[in-house]
């Protein structure tokens, strides 16, 4: 493993975070953990080795991405420079249903229920 940021082994968590799939490498390290991370619809650990070629399987958030191994790099580049490393092989409609989400709103109260009691007020406080 040298300096220029490529390898020739590479875990799978780093991966997903170096190819900006997940924002943190913890949160790729705890998707593998809870097992929304599959290659060949197996969970994986998070200290797998990938290699190239192999497609991926992870949800992150309400979105299932699919994603295949083009190259490995162990430190996080740019979103442009990502399609030199990953395919992205997800269905539009999932994207679709991030967009959905994005759009619902935090919270709502029925039409005709009053004004907020305090204990609502401080429930409301709490959530945002």
């Amino acid at each position: 493993m040298g300096g220029t940021g490529t390898a020739d082994r590479l875990r799978i968590d780093k991966w997903l975070w170096a190819v900006r799939v997940y924002k943190t490498r913890t949160l790729a390290a705890e998707a593998c953990r809870g097992g929304h991370v599959k290659i060949g619809g197996d969970a994986v650990k998070a200290s797998r080795e990938i290699r190239i070629g192999e497609t991926i399987d992870a949800r992150a958030g309400v979105v299932n991405r699919t994603v295949k191994v083009l190259g490995l790099l162990e430190k996080r580049v740019g979103a442009g420079a990502v399609k030199a490393f990953m395919e992205d092989l997800t269905p539009p409609e999932e994207y679709q249903k991030a967009r959905e989400a994005a759009m619902q709103p935090l919270f709502s109260r029925p039409r005709g229920a009053g004004r907020p009691t305090k204990k609502d007020r401080r429930n409301i406080d709490k959530f945002l």
